[in-house]
């Protein structure tokens, strides 16, 4: 969740950039922040900014992102190895 909403926040600020004419983030560390956990925020973002929603070569990496978060969260799931390391930071 903070992953979340620490991406949330950078697309945020990356919009507001835009407006201004100040530094943007790189288009790479928005879809990083994605891939690493944060997409569920991105996704949030891009709806409520209306930013980064047109470019399709972002959205078409961004949605790869998604899918490969969810086949690995998959994955960890079905396999028992979230459980595992759920317990092993002492939450099980």
């Amino acid at each position: 969740m903070l992953l979340s909403m620490i991406t949330f926040a950078m697309y945020g600020i990356d919009k507001a950039a835009a407006g201004k004419g100040r530094r943007r983030t790189p288009e790479a560390t928005l879809l990083f922040a994605g891939l690493i956990g944060g997409w569920p925020g991105a996704l949030i973002a891009q709806r409520l900014f209306r930013h980064k929603t047109r470019k399709q070569p972002f959205q078409a990496i961004f949605w790869c992102g998604v899918v490969v978060n969810c086949v690995v969260a998959g994955w960890l799931v079905y396999s028992g190895e979230a459980v595992r390391a759920w317990a092993s930071l002492g939450f099980g």
